[in-house]
């Protein structure tokens, strides 16, 4: 049986966040038959209050919370619980566990038969997201298929997993904000290991609330997206 490592990066979670994990990682756990590392990465932000990180080290046998003092980005913090991660195989998602179960499991079993797995978002994704979320994502995929011609244009969906092969290549990324997903489905494309990549379409939870989008946040991807362009054609 392949040991399993969840990697959850959390930046000023929502209230009650560590309820949506418990109750996420106990069915998985089910589902699994044994319970998974869990390594929650705090990235910098408020600190997680005690009350919340007890509640996860009681009720999840094989969790713990790490971090550092200063935010960084979703990229930095991915890194840093991965490389701490014990786990053959790999999946990392949100905080809030934004896609069903069912969803996550699919990864899991793809996971039997493939080096690296994203999820990407199904035909209903849209229906429940906000119109200016809408707009952005679907032009940066019009944007991927078009100058960096991989076979996936939907990278940013928060659900990968990958195995030991896999955590190599995202190891090697260097962005630290959202982008680092682009980076690392760029580099598994470009990989010239052999590697055995697929994707899978995932479903969003009906209840899933979304933040806005920083302005700010955006002019730093630009400058990203920019970056990984350069690179290819470098």
């Amino acid at each position: 049986m392949s040991f399993l490592s969840i990697v959850l990066p959390v930046y000023n979670p929502p209230e009650n966040w560590e309820q949506h994990v418990v109750m996420a990682c106990q069915a998985i756990t089910n589902a699994l038959g044994y319970p998974p590392e869990i390594i929650v990465v705090r990235d910098g932000g408020h600190k997680l209050s005690g009350e919340a990180v007890l509640k996860l080290e009681q009720s999840l046998p094989n969790c713990y919370c790490t971090g550092y003092e200063h935010n960084k980005g979703k990229g930095a913090a991915l890194r840093f619980g991965i490389e701490k991660a014990k786990g053959e195989k790999l999946i990392y998602t949100d905080i809030d566990f934004p896609y069903t179960t069912e969803s996550f499991l699919k990864i899991w079993e793809a996971l039997k038969y493939n080096d690296i797995v994203i999820g990407i978002k199904d035909d209903k994704y849209y229906q429940h997201v906000p119109k200016a979320r809408v707009v952005i994502s679907k032009s940066l995929r019009k944007l991927i298929g078009l100058l960096l011609r991989m076979p996936v244009t939907d990278t940013q969906c928060g659900l990968k997993g990958f195995n030991r092969n896999g955590r190599t290549i995202f190891l090697q990324t260097t962005i630290n904000r959202y982008l680092c997903d682009l980076e690392f489905v760029y580099l598994c494309f470009k990989s010239k290991k052999g590697l055995k990549v697929t994707s899978k379409a995932i479903t969003l939870r009906a209840d899933v609330t979304f933040r806005k989008m920083n302005p700010r946040i955006l002019m730093t991807e630009l400058s990203n997206f920019l970056s990984i362009i350069i690179r290819k054609a470098a």
